[in-house]
């Protein structure tokens, strides 16, 4: 391995790229330590370091988006409008003809909708931004605004300093989907998620320590984690590992034959070749909308919760319906987090994955799968094969996501903790650094040399 290090260091052109973005991930992670010019710092840490209600919902938030929404920092958005316009695009490429032809158009299409994007990111950052900034960070009840910036008759957060808020973060979002894209460009990798795995590792350490200071070295720890505990944790550490590596590498080879060729006396085509299907074909887009979306009863129940009577019957509805979707609510909240991951799982196969186009491709470059005539019949069969695997894509992404919860409610893990060494941060983590090893392979293989993963 050190050997293999040694070779990555010693090509000029790799050294540079990874020097690269290393320093505009140091860049990106500085700039998590500058607050917005209105808010105390010591009143901030200490909603930071606090648990349950509010706290925890916005570190849920960072895990998906690159976010220190509970920092209140320049960078405090993360990339996640970036992600949201993207989002949009390509859902609208699928059922808007304009965008749809302008995707057919190659690099020059790819480049206006890019356009598009950064536009539409400006305007979900001004609008995410506003909201944030007057109803969490102006929010009298945390008290997080320095008095001076404050309308001395309503003691709320001026007008005009509202707007510098909102710039501020704005002009951060947009900085770092500048750095993203230089990333892709000058760098090593896939810059967004990059920057969404550098968020995760961040926090990692953190939530380590929290669980070291909760263990104990006895079976038994009277509230702490016993070793038992320990061992069966980080069991489950190497195993989620072992099961991201094996479904993101997960194929389902469908074998393809090409037509032959007679080109006067020599006979070109007819080779064996395979059509590889990914059993995940939907990534991790599934659990961060299910988890985003699911984020959405417990803010309305909980909103309507504070509205009615305390004591009154519908206040107590209310208040056991937000129990029941909060984060590690119970049997409501694991059912429908399985459920929306497996729609958004068949949903995203459906916008990514159109069975008629492969099928068509096939066609026109004289390649059928054997046992099915070209056309509708090819198209119906990838249709078939692409739900089966869906499904177990599906079922495996599930399992990751309530991993954290089982743990969390099981052991007595903080559902953080458990969420960074056991679920979804660690597939996404896991799922990126392979990504990058392979960018790194293909640039070893193109100069003669033995990947990093090869023995």
């Amino acid at each position: 391995m050190w050997e293999k290090l040694r070779v990555v260091w010693s090509i000029p052109e790799l050294r540079k790229k990874i020097l690269l973005t290393l320093g505009l991930l140091a860049v990106y992670r500085l700039g998590f330590q500058i607050p917005l010019p209105i808010v105390d710092p010591q009143q901030v840490k200490a909603f930071s370091g606090s648990t349950g209600g509010m706290a925890d919902m916005l570190k849920q938030v960072a895990v998906f988006s690159a976010s220190q929404l509970d920092q209140i920092t320049i960078f405090g958005l993360g990339i996640m409008p970036y992600i949201s316009a993207s989002i949009i695009f390509q859902l609208l490429g699928s059922v808007y003809p304009p965008l749809e032809a302008l995707q057919k158009e190659g690099q020059a299409g790819q480049k206006k909708i890019n356009e598009y994007t950064r536009y539409a990111t400006v305007a979900i950052c001004v609008i995410q931004s506003w909201v944030y900034v007057r109803s969490f960070v102006a929010n009298p009840a945390y008290n997080f605004v320095y008095p001076a910036y404050l309308d001395p008759v309503t003691q709320r957060l001026t007008l005009g300093w509202t707007f510098v808020a909102v710039m501020t973060m704005t002009a951060g979002t947009v900085f770092l989907m500048w750095i993203g894209e230089q990333i892709d460009e000058f760098g090593i990798g896939n810059g967004i998620s990059l920057l969404i795995m550098a968020g995760i590792l961040s926090n990692m350490p953190g939530a380590g320590m929290s669980l070291i200071g909760q263990s104990s070295l006895e079976l038994t720890g009277g509230g702490e984690l016993g070793i038992e505990q320990l061992l069966i944790l980080a069991l489950m550490f190497v195993a989620v590992i072992f099961g991201v590596v094996f479904i993101t590498l997960g194929q389902r080879r469908i074998p393809m034959q090409s037509a032959k060729h007679v080109r006067g006396r020599r006979v070109m085509g007819g080779t064996r070749q395979y059509l590889p299907l990914m059993v995940n074909q939907a990534g991790v887009m599934p659990i961060i909308f299910a988890s985003s979306l699911l984020m959405l009863p417990y803010i309305l129940f909980s909103w309507v919760d504070r509205m009615v009577p305390v004591n009154s019957t519908a206040g107590e509805f209310f208040r056991q319906a937000a129990g029941a979707f909060a984060r590690g609510g119970g049997y409501v909240y694991a059912v429908s987090y399985v459920a929306l991951i497996y729609f958004f799982c068949f949903f995203w196969t459906a916008i990514t994955f159109n069975p008629k186009d492969v099928s068509d491709n096939l066609k026109n470059y004289g390649s059928f799968i054997p046992g099915y005539r070209p056309g509708k019949r090819t198209s119906d069969y990838l249709e078939k094969v692409m739900f089966r695997i869906t499904y177990v894509g599906a079922g495996f992404l599930a399992l990751v996501a309530i991993v954290p919860s089982m743990i969390s409610g099981s052991l007595d893990v903080s559902p953080l903790v458990a969420n960074f060494y056991g679920g979804t941060s660690l597939l996404i983590a896991v799922s990126v650094a392979f990504d990058l090893v392979q960018k790194i392979d293909s640039h070893l293989v193109m100069r003669n040399y033995k990947g990093l993963l090869e023995t």
